[in-house]
């Protein structure tokens, strides 16, 4: 299908299973490579989506020097925003009850900047969902933290684990965007590079 592809060697750079198993339902050949230990504070100016944009580009400027000239690199990064607040991977749990405790009752957006990334071009681009959280009960927030370990998502949490079940009222967007890559967008993009 993305016959435009089949010049180069694509390369996901992710720690994140579930970016890697979308990636893999698209049909498209890949390896995966894990992240480095990346610097991931931006300028404060930012807001919104340009901050995954912007960690995403800083995610691939790391690698572009070991580019190969038939590679093409993809980056993503995803945050939870509420009001104007960025929620980014929970440091521990109490404080990922924290974030879920904000978020409940409330609905908030989910960006993703992805990057593409060969030697001779770059593309970013950001794709934002809103979700809609029902108001959640402290047993249910202490459940899901403690029986699911959300250290790894961004805002405490992953909508196609239990909380997603119980929690997620409605979703305006791309609900694999929300798992953290907007794979339907992503195969567009992907045509037109």
């Amino acid at each position: 299908m993305l016959d435009n592809l089949r010049k180069y060697d694509i390369i996901l750079a992710s720690n994140s299973p579930r970016r890697r198993e979308l990636l893999k339902g698209l049909g498209v050949e890949f390896r995966a490579i894990s992240l480095p230990d990346i610097d991931e504070s931006y300028p404060e100016n930012l807001k919104g989506g340009d901050i995954p944009a912007y960690i995403s580009e800083q995610k691939s400027n790391s690698y572009k020097e070991f580019l190969e000239d038939n590679t093409l690199l993809i980056t993503a990064d995803t945050i939870v925003w509420l009001g104007d607040k960025q929620y980014g991977k929970p440091a521990d749990a109490e404080d990922a009850k924290c974030m879920l405790k904000e978020l409940s009752g409330n609905t908030h957006t989910v960006y993703t900047g992805v990057t593409l990334l060969t030697k001779d071009k770059s593309k970013t681009f950001i794709s934002a969902s809103d979700v809609k959280f029902a108001t959640l009960s402290d047993e249910e927030i202490d459940y899901y933290v403690d029986t699911f370990s959300p250290m790894d998502k961004a805002g405490a949490y992953g909508i196609q684990e239990w909380i997603g079940y119980i929690g997620v009222e409605s979703i305006n967007g791309s609900y694999f965007n929300v798992m953290g890559l907007p794979i339907q967008r992503l195969y567009r993009e992907l045509k037109e590079f």
